[in-house]
């Protein structure tokens, strides 16, 4: 009985393999379309260097293989390339061409929901409205692209570089993401992984809402409005991630919780280098903030989060919390690096001998009451200061790091980014952030 069986598979395989096969495709007035037509499950299309027109469904199981040098360009409505079709392979092409409409998500690529186990990898998407669009097809790679959205709308009715709904199970790396709206938003996902990628000249580098379980980490961050826009998400590891010279922010967490972020650099110019407004449960730990305005603000009933390990270095305003208790801001006998604290540490443990607090009741009332900076240079006012730096008994509640560092955490920037850096510093805008204003989109 077993002889039969062998037999039978034997006659299968060949046929199996015979099906799929590479094919050449030229380019020409509607090459594409035919080639995709004929195409059986498996067949690799070999796209020559040339001109292809667009759109193109991928229905089925094939592989689009530009080799770089071949140009799909859509009519300027819709989508240019839709896939449908499952265990999907699209790579090497250059795609422009898509439409302008918003209610349709027009995109370079768009993946529907059947669409899943693609790998969209190694092409360069020029002036679509949305780059990639993943709506609802898991288990996606989306990996080494080049996405340069549209710069001829305001900012926030442009498309993102990457735009994923629904979507379980995705992997988004080493892309090269450049203006539009959001490099990537993520919205109402979960186990997904962005890494690696590099973010410029952007509303958010990344804009999570209602993602859990996803991954951040090994980001790049340049010169956008906000770096790490992280809301309405619950257990998050945002880790080892560069803003370098963001406007507003370097990371936002808004409603955002039981997350850790570790290993992170904020550094120089945003409004504040990291934002945490109700925000629960989580450990903030080994990140770097430095030359903000303020480091680091709390509010909004932010609760049992964990600090430690940080370094506040340069800010104009290492911490802004306004409370009526102590909150303590170290974890296991270490707490954090302050570049204003003036330690001394005579039994060389590397902890500061006495505790630091950042704030004093003359700050509150400056937060609260902002007309009393006529008064800052006031006897008065000096007075207040002094007699809470030597009776500390008349401090008001407020952060307290009991065992202060006496050395910061080092995160190195590769010498490419940091030039990247230094030219987005030169074309900063000398005011505001336009329509792009994250204040304004704080709860959104």
């Amino acid at each position: 009985m077993r002889l039969p069986r062998i037999l039978l598979l034997a006659l299968a395989l060949p046929a199996l393999g015979a099906a799929a096969e590479e094919r050449r495709v030229e380019p020409g007035p509607g090459a594409l379309a035919a080639a995709v037509a004929e195409a059986q499950p498996g067949d690799v299309l070999i796209l020559q260097p040339g001109h292809y027109d667009g759109p193109v469904t991928l229905d089925r199981p094939v592989t689009l293989d530009g080799q770089g040098q071949a140009e799909i360009q859509g009519p300027g409505t819709g989508s240019v390339i839709t896939i449908t079709g499952a265990d999907v392979t699209v790579r090497g092409v250059h795609v422009t061409g898509s439409g302008s409409s918003q209610e349709t998500i027009d995109a370079g690529i768009k993946l529907t929901k059947v669409a899943r186990d693609a790998v969209i990898e190694d092409n360069v998407l020029l002036g679509n409205l949305h780059g990639i669009d993943l709506h609802g097809a898991n288990g996606t790679v989306i990996r080494g692209n080049t996405v340069v959205g549209r710069q001829d709308h305001r900012m926030n009715a442009r498309g993102n570089g990457v735009y994923i709904w629904n979507t379980s199970h995705a992997v988004v790396e080493r892309n090269d993401i450049r203006y539009g709206r959001d490099g990537i938003f993520s919205n109402i996902s979960r186990d997904n992984v962005y890494r690696d990628n590099l973010f410029r000249d952007l509303r958010f580098a990344v804009h999570y809402m209602y993602t859990n379980n996803s991954e951040v980490s090994g980001n790049v961050s340049i010169g956008n409005h906000l770096g790490f826009a992280l809301m309405f998400s619950d257990r998050l590891t945002v880790r080892d991630n560069l803003s370098l010279g963001d406007i507003s922010y370097g990371l936002m967490l808004n409603y955002a919780n039981h997350a850790d972020i570790t290993g992170n650099l904020v550094r120089g110019g945003a409004g504040k280098c990291l934002f945490v407004f109700n925000a629960q449960s989580n450990l903030i730990a080994g990140n770097r903030f430095e030359g903000c305005a303020i480091g680091i603000h709390f509010t909004a009933g932010s609760e049992r989060n964990a600090l430690t390990l940080n370094a506040f270095i340069g800010n104009q305003t290492q911490v802004k919390y306004v409370g009526t208790r102590d909150v303590e801001w170290s974890l296991e006998g270490r707490g954090n690096y302050w570049s204003d604290h003036p330690a001394f540490d005579l039994d060389g443990d590397g902890l500061a001998d006495g505790r630091f607090r950042p704030n004093d009741l003359m700050d509150q009332i400056l937060w609260s009451q902002p007309a009393a900076a006529l008064l800052i240079g006031s006897p008065a006012v000096q007075l207040v200061r002094w007699s809470q730096a030597n009776f500390p008994a008349t401090l008001p509640g407020g952060v307290v790091d009991s065992h202060p560092l006496m050395a910061p955490i080092e995160i190195a920037v590769p010498d490419n980014i940091a030039a990247m850096e230094a030219e987005a510093r030169l074309h900063r805008p000398e005011t505001g952030v336009d329509d792009a204003d994250a204040e304004l989109l704080a709860g959104h």
